[in-house]
């Protein structure tokens, strides 16, 4: 029983000492799984400051591998420009560069003492660096430009300036397209007062006129003169080219009308019938019903034509003019024009045949000076006339040419009027388009119909606009069916001189003695941008491309500028 009893003692105190062994072992082993699990944490960190920290002694692969003979190069510029500095410092690092590339610095030590009292190499090219910088960030810029304004050939085609007719289709229409400052280009050559532009409705080109008698053509794209034509001998107060550009008219206070053949820049004809001052010239287009195929036939009666002018004179030399055949000078189908009408002081607005060089037709509505002729681009079909007794006259331009209204409202001479700037039926012919305002026949089903009426509605509007601009100090834009004023800006500090319609129809820009140009919201009727100093004197003239990015302006400051639409 001793035996027994000392014997359960003793397993029991073993049972103890291995429970308390065991505790302890646990606490010892979960002690040292907590030490090793943190060790491991701050090893893990560790290994990632090590790999992100840069070794000294580690060899890390160049960035940029230079071959033997441009290593040698820059290290022989280093060492020469070393050597052109003064100091001990200089000197020491020289040397051991000499030391550590010695073949490189023996090539340079080798030159003739001539070429080393030059500036060292390394200080020309470190200097070229920022012009060769400065000139890849002008030939980006230009670059840029050009894009924007060649933009209209891959996306627009010939929609218009903006997108389109109804602004809504094409990747630019919600592009507003409106001059911005500064200007482009500044032109300069007259000797006078720039009085009237135009813009080439297919080249980069623009005419202006002047007071110096000239007409210069310049290159509105990179800046650059082109050709002076001279054969006016007073100022020349307007200019137009043909819907196709094969030929510009200019007019004069001299009393002429003058033809020029824009191939071979020769005068082909002149014009006269007027008793004053003869202030405004505008071509009349042929009706799209006209602009077929057949009709662009005569071309090469038109070239033969046009060398017969180059023979017969020089632009450069003045007066020189081509003899007249029995068929006329060749513009007419080919250039997408057989008429046009000029204003005059004289009171009277006339209608020429080009062909035959003879006035077929006298309007003598007005009762002071007709300053001013618009014709509708888009068909032809309605011309408006205005000037110093302040009546807007609307007429047809076919059949017996009879006036459609009298607006009524300047309190001022009216210096201009304007349709809506849109490519002419020619023009759309040749790019292979419809005319764009008929309604034409066929279809492809109900929803090309809707569409179709949809944009015959929206051309209908755009026909039916007019703007006027006067020395009463307003724009006003009005309505043709209705016979009535739409809105009236009022913005501009003196005489507004030259007046535009926007392709869209959705902005009006006007220029004037203030100095400006300014652009005007129609739908909310309020002043959009203005362009103050546009020129350093009165801005005499405007004119604008009906698809490319482009507006010129003529001012009194013997100047033409050219702008960026964005």
């Amino acid at each position: 029983s001793e035996l027994a009893s000392l014997g359960v003692s003793y397993y029991v105190a073993a049972a103890a000492s291995l429970k308390r062994a065991q505790s302890t072992q646990i606490v010892r082993v979960s002690y040292l799984s907590t030490v090793s699990l943190a060790y491991r944490r701050r090893h893990k960190q560790a290994s990632k400051q090590v790999r992100s920290s840069p070794d000294p002694n580690r060899q890390t692969k160049p960035t940029m591998v230079l071959t033997d003979r441009q290593r040698a190069d820059l290290h022989g510029g280093i060492y020469e420009y070393l050597l052109s500095r003064p100091g001990e410092p200089f000197a020491a690092a020289a040397a051991a560069l000499a030391q550590a590339d010695p073949g490189a610095c023996q090539a340079k030590d080798s030159k003739p003492a001539a070429a080393t009292t030059a500036a060292p190499l390394l200080e020309k090219k470190w200097t070229a660096v920022p012009r060769l910088q400065k000139k890849v960030l002008e030939l980006e810029r230009a670059a840029a430009q050009s894009a924007r304004i060649h933009a209209h050939r891959a996306g627009l085609g010939g929609a218009g300036v903006g997108g389109g007719g109804s602004g809504e289709g094409g990747a630019s229409g919600s592009r507003r397209m409106i001059p911005r400052p500064p200007a482009v280009h500044t032109l300069k050559g007259h000797q006078g007062q720039v009085t009237c532009v135009a813009v080439h409705p297919v080249y980069t080109v623009a005419v202006s006129g002047s007071e110096d008698g000239t007409v210069k053509v310049w290159d509105h794209e990179s800046g650059d003169y082109v050709r002076t034509l001279k054969g006016h001998t007073n100022t020349v107060y307007s200019v137009a080219f043909t819907p196709t550009g094969s030929h510009l008219a200019t007019c004069s206070s001299d009393l002429s009308i003058k033809l020029w053949d824009f191939s071979t820049y020769a005068c082909v004809r002149t014009l006269r019938g007027h008793d004053h001052t003869i202030s405004c010239v505008r071509f009349i287009p042929l009706p799209p019903s006209a602009m077929t195929s057949s009709a662009y036939s005569s071309s090469s009666s038109s070239a033969a034509t046009s060398a017969a002018a180059a023979a017969g004179g020089d632009a450069a030399g003045g007066a020189a003019e081509a003899s007249s055949s029995a068929t006329g000078i060749g513009v007419g189908a080919a250039a997408g024009s057989a008429q046009l009408v000029s204003a005059s002081r004289d009171q009277t607005v006339k209608f020429w045949d080009v062909e035959t060089g003879f006035c077929v037709h006298t309007v003598a509505d007005h009762s002071d000076w007709v300053r001013t002729v618009a014709v509708r681009e888009s068909d032809g079909e309605v011309l408006a006339t205005s000037g110093n007794d302040t009546v807007v006259n609307v007429y047809r331009t076919g059949g017996d040419r009879r006036k459609v209204c009298e607006l009524r409202g300047h309190e001022h001479v009216v210096e201009a009027v304007a349709f809506v700037c849109a490519a002419t039926p020619a023009a759309v012919a040749e790019s292979g388009g419809g005319s764009g305002s008929g309604s034409g026949s066929g279809g492809g089903g109900g929803g090309a119909d809707n569409r179709k009426s949809t944009a015959d509605k929206k051309a209908d509007e755009l026909n039916d606009l007019l703007a006027s601009c006067g020395r009463d100090r307003t724009v006003r834009l009005w309505s043709i069916s209705k016979a009535a004023c739409l809105v009236t800006f009022d913005a501009h500090e003196n005489w507004v001189r030259s007046v535009l319609v926007h392709p869209t129809g959705n902005f009006i820009i006007s220029a004037g003695d203030d100095r400006s140009v300014r652009v005007f919201d129609v739908k909310s009727k309020r002043c959009l941008r203005t362009i103050d100093d546009a020129h350093p004197h009165f801005v005499t003239s405007i004119a604008m491309h009906h698809t490319l990015p482009i507006m010129v302006s003529g001012g009194v400051d013997h100047t033409v500028k050219c702008w960026q639409l964005d």
